[in-house]
């Protein structure tokens, strides 16, 4: 079983984490625009995981399908 990597880049600025989520908040709704919503959903919980201190654990384990 494969486990999320979690990254912290802790000489980013809040500016640099910031774009990052506007960037992603983007790619959300143009997911949403199109109708792929399991994208859209996968883009606002990788915004939501953007926090002051760099980007916060994943609540889960991924299981690859092969």
């Amino acid at each position: 079983m494969a486990e999320a990597v979690i990254l912290t880049v802790p000489e980013s600025s809040s500016a640099d984490r910031e774009a990052l989520r506007m960037m992603l908040e983007y790619v959300e709704v143009e997911c949403r625009r199109i109708g792929a919503l399991a994208a859209a959903r996968h883009a606002a919980q990788a915004a939501a995981s953007i926090t002051e201190a760099g980007i916060a654990p994943a609540p889960m384990t991924l299981n690859p399908l092969h």
